[in-house]
């Protein structure tokens, strides 16, 4: 796996490959726990809060849509207060506070499957799965990878998949795959997805909105690079699936029947995932309602597996103490933009990012676009947020330069979406690993390669798109 995707020379190792294992891993090796990363972060970016000026945008609400968007040519520096001690401690209970919805869901989903685990309804019907496939394993990968894409490319899914984590690397033990292909094919998978998305309403839709284009314009485009870089993407976790095989681990008895009980706490869950998919693309719905669904899932199927409702209760609440350390580190993540915001420097941040585009050729310009939103993706956590604070800053800019809208939109998503695989500030991310019991030295390791893949392709869209006039 070490010669995958960079050149070899007779006799020499990967140029690239060298230079990580000599200066990369050496550094990452000396990277502390999850927890004690997300300290060390949020103190680095309060001191950060009196090293770099503070500066503001003028921003504007607009009345019907209730969106806070930013006035271009606004940026100006300005005279604030400090930032204290205090208000280092107090971002910690502000940001749980702030995702307090999102934690109530990883609480109530972690519940409502660890007891469906506990029932033993999930491994008969993965342990099924897998009999089924004759040993061609290869198969599952594919699919799921396709499924979590698509649950990327439609809502923009990551956070709804903390709680599935242990579920997955189980699955994937069972077909002889380590909890980094898990991870791969389900996280990984739904963050390319939302990346290469023609239709995200998070990312594309919501950039397009700001660059006055119309919604879902450039599609077939983006179909066509998000179709390469999937193939691509699949074929390089079946590859390190290969290299890197562990024991199978069968979930249940192999060949066993699955029960009329089991059966029927599979359908409910079916169903279950099919009322919260038309929910969340027709009805609207939130964090809270899909808590709520998952809620009335795991108490169902405890009481159909007759484990009577005080010891469905119990295990609901051990599933819910299973997902106390995932929860943790996503709050702590949270708190990292709220410094910013405290101290008024994200502007200035945002402000220094695109200056240097500026008088550069279109080409150029774009690509230039779309490394600055990659950077700015660290500090700025969410990218839907990360759209509404940089794109009313890079559309003037880009019809300056000579770069169209839709391009730069490119640029804003391939660089802000795909940053989502390693950012240590992506609480998902973060939870996730955490759950799944992988260092964040150990994922970097795995995930750079990939990474560098889909910015590959991403760099071809983005020239593609200059040089046929998207």
């Amino acid at each position: 796996m070490e010669n995958f995707i960079f050149p070899t020379f007779k006799n020499h190792q990967p140029i690239y490959t060298t230079s990580y294992n000599q200066f990369i891993i050496p550094f990452m090796k000396k990277l502390p726990n999850a927890f004690t990363l997300m300290l060390g972060i949020i103190c680095l970016t309060w001191i950060a809060t009196f090293v770099i000026p503070m500066g503001s945008y003028t921003r504007i609400v607009d009345p019907d849509s209730g969106r806070t968007s930013v006035v271009n040519g606004s940026y100006q520096q300005i005279e604030g207060e400090a930032l204290n001690f205090f208000d280092l401690m107090l971002v910690v209970p502000e940001g749980l506070i702030g995702r307090a919805d999102l934690i109530v869901l990883i609480f109530l989903l972690g519940g409502c499957f660890y007891l469906i685990e506990q029932t033993g309804a999930l491994g008969q019907g993965l342990q099924w799965v897998v009999d089924r496939l004759g040993g061609q394993d290869w198969v599952a990968l594919v699919f799921v990878s396709i499924v979590f894409a698509t649950g990327g490319v439609t809502i923009g899914m990551q956070e709804e998949f903390i709680a599935l984590t242990p579920i997955l690397i189980a699955f994937n033990r069972s077909l002889g795959y380590n909890a980094f292909v898990a991870i791969g094919m389900s996280f990984g998978a739904a963050v390319l997805g939302a990346a290469f998305s023609p239709m995200n309403p998070f990312s594309v839709v919501l950039a397009q909105q700001e660059a006055e284009l119309p919604l879902l314009s450039g599609t077939g485009f983006r179909l066509v690079f998000l179709i390469i870089v999937l193939i691509a993407y699949i074929f390089f976790l079946w590859r390190f699936a290969r290299a890197n095989p562990v024991e199978k681990k069968p979930m249940t008895e192999s060949g066993s029947a699955i029960s009329m009980r089991s059966g029927l706490i599979l359908i409910l869950v079916g169903i279950t995932f099919g009322v919260v998919t038309y929910g969340l693309l027709l009805l609207d719905w939130g964090f809270n309602e899909i808590s709520a669904c998952f809620f009335l899932l795991g108490i169902v199927a405890g009481l159909l597996a007759r484990l009577g409702i005080n010891r469905t209760c119990l295990l609901y609440v051990a599933g819910m103490k299973e997902m106390t350390y995932a929860v943790i580190i996503l709050g702590l993540a949270s708190a990292i933009p709220l410094l910013l915001e405290k101290g008024q420097i994200l502007d200035t941040v945002i402000h220094a990012a695109f200056k240097p585009m500026e008088g550069l050729p279109p080409s150029l310009s774009a690509l230039g676009m779309m490394g600055s939103q990659a950077l700015l993706h660290f500090p700025i956590m969410s990218y839907s947020a990360q759209a509404l604070m940089t794109m009313p800053v890079l559309i003037p800019l880009s019809d300056l330069v000579g770069v169209s809208r839709q391009v730069c939109v490119l640029a804003y998503q391939y660089g802000a979406v795909n940053m989502d695989m390693i950012v240590p500030t992506n609480g998902a991310l973060m939870a996730i690993l955490a759950v799944a019991g992988i260092s964040f030295d150990k994922w970097v390791k795995f995930v750079w390669k990939p990474l560098l893949l889909c910015f590959a392709v991403a760099v071809v869209a983005v020239l593609t798109a200059v040089s046929i006039g998207l």
